[in-house]
């Protein structure tokens, strides 16, 4: 009997919770936060050392080491045990090309993130073998590739289409661009 009383209050409660999350769903939506936008007229602050990425209404955002020269790019991120969730490279091509990058002396899997001039993601080269010299390539031309880790792209739902935010995509849509 017991059992059955603490099976029935369980049950309410899971109901409980579900309806306040179709609520919290409902608000949100009714306050103006639509899909595949920023919540606000504006892009998030742009800031040289961080990338962040728009995917409907989810908003990620990476501190970033770039990589302008071809001595940084030809390093990358070569040689390291460790990156932090919430870190990457952002390379910067310069003018915007076809990229093919490869792992070799890559210590870690990453995600590649291949985003075009508009800050538009092109494709994903997702959890990138370490040490691989296979070749992982841009499906367009791009003005930049973020590297973060292995798997982070899946995870966080970033794919074609995602929105990227940094002060280097100079052409994209009003509300994704930076200020200045």
């Amino acid at each position: 009997m017991r059992d059955r009383a603490v099976t029935e209050e369980l049950d309410r409660s899971a109901a409980f919770w579900s309806r306040r999350g179709v609520m919290a769903v409902m608000v949100a939506l009714s306050a103006g936060s639509v899909a595949g936008a920023p919540r606000s007229e504006t892009a998030p602050a742009c800031q040289a050392d961080r990338v962040t990425l728009i995917s409907g209404i989810r908003q990620s955002s990476f501190t970033v080491e770039l990589a302008r020269t071809p001595e940084e790019q030809a390093r990358g991120l070569m040689f390291r045990p460790f990156l932090p969730r919430d870190a990457g490279m952002l390379f910067i091509m310069e003018p915007p090309r076809l990229a093919s990058f490869w792992m070799r002396n890559t210590m870690i899997s990453l995600d590649l993130v291949f985003i075009d001039r508009a800050g538009r993601v092109v494709n994903v080269a997702a959890r990138a073998v370490p040490y691989s010299e296979a070749p992982l390539r841009s499906e367009g031309e791009v003005r930049a590739v973020l590297e973060i880790n292995g798997g982070l792209a899946e995870a966080l739902g970033i794919g074609p289409g995602t929105r990227a935010v940094h002060p280097v995509f100079d052409a994209a849509p009003a509300p994704y661009r930076c200020a200045g």
